[in-house]
């Protein structure tokens, strides 16, 4: 990561998403560009969404995966969610490829697509090492 790119630790980032205790899901993100993000969360086996999926069998439910992935979107959003919070307004597009389990480095890959008033929508890609574990479009509205 070059110097001039802005790292956001799990306490910068509630001062800007407004998810707290166990549902921010992330632990670090970073702006790429004015239009890409990136962000990154490690699976570490005793998370809420794993209990009782599946047992014995621990696997990262595809909805959860979305959240962090609409997470680390967030950053694109900028000055424009300041005070405001970002809600899904839709999912486009997304498909599962690869399961993640427990000791998983997800990053996430986020780029602006379009946005037009308080609408924002976003390509955003999970991703495990150098496999695509899944991705999409998700698009947001700012209230």
């Amino acid at each position: 990561m070059e110097e001039n790119k802005k790292r956001f630790d799990r306490e910068a980032l509630m001062d800007i998403l407004p998810h707290r205790g166990r549902m921010l899901l992330l632990d670090s993100a970073w702006l790429e560009a004015e239009d890409s993000a990136q962000g990154s969360y490690r699976v570490r086996g005793d998370e809420w969404f794993l209990d009782g999926h599946f047992p014995g069998n621990p696997v990262v439910p595809g909805v959860v995966l979305c959240e962090i992935m609409a997470q680390a979107s967030c950053l694109l959003l900028g000055q424009a969610l300041k005070g405001k919070n970002a809600y899904y307004a839709g999912i486009d597009k997304m498909r599962f490829r690869r399961l993640v389990r427990p000791g998983d480095q997800v990053t996430v890959r986020s780029q602006l697509v379009r946005h037009k008033l308080s609408v924002y929508v976003v390509k955003a890609e999970a991703w495990v090492g150098e496999e695509l574990c899944a991705g999409g479009e998700c698009s947001f509205i700012l209230t």
